[in-house]
């Protein structure tokens, strides 16, 4: 089994906390290498039909019940090598899950109750195994803890669950045990790879679920290093300079993105996991976080810091991102165009996040098939978004400005698209409004594979230019 090494940021936001009453999970999906192809599938739903789901990566084999739901997925292409690891996506009762966050438990918890890798449920098939069967977010944590409880969990995982009305975050950190906690509504969340969750109060059902016995666990092991309290990152996480390094700086930049005011320390092992602001959270502000790597600070690779500086911290969006996206639930529209993955399968840095509405079964075939080197047609999205990160990168300093007119121009046509498309369901029954979405959906798709392919001719032009391969001789000799 490949060691838990993937490496992602998780932003997440309350109903009451967004401009537009939305609920908001979002996360970057890193992998081990830059390239890891990926593709975006709809699982149908099934019926009367037992079955189970196995892990490439190790021995899980999990079963499932006899009725499933239609779910979305962004698996991996080589999945027999690298996993299968569905990722993020929408079920057809308007349930989000995005899965997984990477977390590491600390030795002492770990010796007393080890991950099952040999068997556990992975991030290979945790999707799979749950996504189909749950018909709210809290259900999806319950669901999820019951098969924790029956197989055990084989790594560190941080697992995100959504609806209309709530955002629950789940830590799974030993073989066993895991912590989970509801999102206020008018607050939102940041974490990366390191344990989140802080105080845990066992007397908030509505707020908090935990693992059968946990509290017995960490009693009988004396695993509380705290005088007062039960704060779950003190008893199960790690604090060494690995954290304040690769972990905590994205922390505390999704903090200064949505509270500039207040000054925080990046290299701080208790920086607040749930935080609360005095401004609406905009789709662009956690799209802002994503794609970051630290713009404005002498800690951005791209900037003009000292090279120590430069390289100090490790930046949220890097080429080994596969997919960013953003799991939005809009009270607002017809329960049938409600849920939106906003999704970049470039480095989000430089491409887009292209809106796929939930209930939009028939998957646009340059999302639904890709292949596993680069096409040079660029019919695939991974390919094409990939090599346009590759063009803008490569060029940054005489290339970025072109690149922002073309993501604020993007933004500005899916805001307007998916305002006019989604009231349109309204009275359709779901067969009627999966077709309308669909099919208006390969045409806004088709639209961006247009705009993406235009910029992409221009840099090369423009790129020609700028070859240190050239020449000018002087007229007057």
């Amino acid at each position: 089994m490949k060691k838990n090494l993937s490496a992602c940021t998780t932003v997440l936001a309350g109903k009451e906390a967004t401009i537009d009453g939305s609920t908001m999970a979002a996360r970057n999906d890193d992998t081990f290498g830059p390239l890891d192809p990926q593709r975006f599938v709809t699982y149908p739903a099934y019926h009367n039909h037992p079955n189970q789901v196995k892990a490439y990566l190790n021995k899980c084999v999990i079963d499932r019940p006899a009725d499933g739901y239609r779910y979305q997925g962004t698996p991996n292409v080589n999945y027999e090598t690298e996993g299968v690891y569905d990722e993020s996506g929408f079920n057809e009762k308007n349930v989000g899950m995005s899965a997984t966050e990477s977390v590491y438990a600390n030795e002492r918890a770990l010796a007393c109750d080890p991950l099952n890798t040999e068997s556990g449920i992975n991030e290979d098939l945790i999707v799979a195994a749950t996504l189909p069967f749950i018909d709210s977010a809290r259900d999806g944590v319950a669901y999820l803890g019951q098969l924790v409880k029956k197989y055990g969990s084989a790594e560190g995982n941080g697992v995100i669950f959504s609806d209309k009305n709530d955002v629950w975050y789940m830590e799974i950190v030993t073989g066993h045990h895991w912590v989970a906690e509801r999102i206020p509504d008018d607050a939102y969340a940041v974490t990366g790879n390191r344990i989140a969750i802080q105080q845990v109060d066992f007397d908030d059902t509505d707020n908090f679920m935990w693992s059968d016995g946990i509290q017995e666990f960490v009693e009988s092991n004396h695993l509380n290093p705290d005088k007062h309290g039960w704060d779950f990152r003190h008893i199960f996480g790690t604090a060494n300079v690995f954290d304040q390094h690769y972990n905590t700086p994205r922390q505390w930049y999704g903090h200064k993105v949505l509270n500039p005011s207040i000054e925080q320390d990046p290299l701080d092992f208790d920086l607040p996991f749930i935080m609360r602001t005095d401004h609406k959270i905009t789709l662009e502000d956690v799209e802002q976080i994503l794609s970051s790597h630290y713009q404005g600070t002498p800690y951005d690779p791209l900037g003009h810091g000292t090279e120590e500086q430069k390289h100090l911290f490790r930046p949220i969006s890097l080429n080994r991102t596969q997919n960013s996206h953003v799991l939005q639930v809009r009270n607002d529209l017809p329960e049938a165009a409600s849920t939106i993955m906003w999704m970049s399968f470039g480095i989000p840095t430089f491409t887009p996040y292209v809106p796929f509405f939930g209930n939009a079964d028939d998957i646009d075939v340059s999302y639904r098939e890709t292949p596993k080197e680069l096409d040079m047609d660029l019919k695939s999205a991974y390919w094409m978004y990939r090599a346009l990160s590759m063009i803008v990168e490569s060029h940054h300093a005489e290339f970025a400005q072109e690149d922002l007119d073309y993501l604020k121009d993007a933004r500005e046509y899916f805001y307007r698209w998916v305002n006019q498309v989604a009231p349109q369901v309204e009275g359709m029954d779901a067969s009627q409004a999966s077709a309308f979405l669909s099919a208006e959906t390969h045409k806004m798709v088709a639209e961006m594979a247009k705009r993406t392919k235009s910029l992409m001719a221009k840099l090369i032009m423009h790129g020609l230019d700028l070859s240190k391969l050239t020449f000018v001789i002087d007229k007057n000799l």
